[in-house]
């Protein structure tokens, strides 16, 4: 019986992140040397207070065309070294499944083929993603988060944060279901995803809870945002699933909560508890509203009004903004 010839596969190198922020994320070695380290300029960077700015090199070498290429792995000399399945090294040639240990890091080296690399990548989604919404998980979001308050010009840098819960959401599958509370919950991260701006993040934390954060946004900015989220939620028809009854259709509403960076803290995990807090004082003055951390200067507050008088009509001369005192503060 004669061996089946197969075709050759077309095998790329790639570093796997087996823990971390960028857990099952494939790194593609494109280039002939390429640097691992902590400064934003490297190659692949690993943010981790035990990896040195340039930590690590994979130079690939190459012999005459009928040989496969190599890949070597070199210290750069860090801090803390590197470690290549579990063994100190200074310089090694990588082989196909070897892990690279630098800080807290694991990294694992592979030749992948198309498949292989397609298969990394929607195994990333499912971790970093919410299944329901296709919102970012609670971990993803903290690990941008964080990663946008890693850099050196983060304190010139403006974002704001926002909280947000549905109000009443067992009510919703009381009512109708736990099929249409789902489907409201999916309805709602489109809403959000829809009034955000490209480059802005959303994520679900969980249950009824939803959180974002704005890139290049002041308060006010982010205020108006919210508000923008807290009103069309308001008035969306959302969808019931039950037999029967197809154009049937419930209402909810969101209340949010607003920090902004640096201004309330250049911490993201505080950021995060103060939105959080003023999310709660906005379920304590009566849901459905916008609450901010800290106290509006009267700039800021003629800021937002400005910025919602052309979006909402006019109610008895004041906006329906102003007459719902839809701002609050700490």
């Amino acid at each position: 019986m004669s061996a089946i010839q197969r075709p050759k596969r077309d095998l790329r190198p790639a570093l796997v992140f087996l823990s971390g922020d960028f857990l099952a994320v494939p790194i593609p070695l494109e280039r002939e040397e390429v640097i691992l380290g902590r400064a934003l300029e490297a190659d692949v960077r690993v943010n981790d207070k035990k990896v040195s700015r340039q930590h690590a090199r994979i130079t690939t070498v190459r012999g005459d065309e009928t040989e496969e290429p190599t890949y070597i792995l070199t210290d750069l000399d860090s801090r803390n070294g590197i470690f290549l399945n579990g063994q100190r090294i200074k310089q090694e040639t990588l082989q196909n499944g070897d892990k690279i240990t630098i800080g807290e890091h694991i990294l694992r080296f592979e030749m992948l083929d198309e498949i292989d690399r397609e298969y990394q990548r929607q195994i990333r989604r499912l971790l970093s993603h919410d299944d329901l919404t296709g919102l970012l998980s609670s971990r993803s979001f903290f690990s941008e988060l964080r990663r946008e308050a890693s850099y050196p010009d983060a304190e010139k840098r403006r974002f704001c944060v926002l909280m947000m819960d549905v109000d009443y959401f067992k009510n919703v599958n009381d009512t109708y279901g736990h099929l249409t509370g789902s489907k409201t919950l999916e309805e709602i991260g489109l809403c959000i995803t829809q009034i955000l701006r490209s480059g802005d993040v959303a994520s679900r934390f969980g249950g009824e809870e939803f959180a974002a954060f704005l890139m290049d946004a002041e308060l006010t900015q982010g205020i108006v945002a919210a508000e923008r989220i807290r009103s069309t939620i308001e008035e969306q028809e959302f969808s019931v699933i039950r037999q029967g009854k197809p154009t049937e259709s419930h209402h909810i509403t969101i209340s949010i909560g607003v920090a902004s960076f640096p201004d309330d803290s250049s911490d993201p995990i505080e950021l995060v508890e103060m939105a959080d807090s003023a999310l709660y004082r906005a379920k304590r003055e009566g849901r459905n509203r916008v609450c901010a951390y800290r106290e509006l200067s009267e700039e800021e507050t003629k800021k937002a009004q400005l910025a919602r008088r052309d979006e909402i009509e006019p109610v008895n001369g004041k906006s329906e903004f102003e007459s719902r005192n839809q701002i609050s503060e700490f």
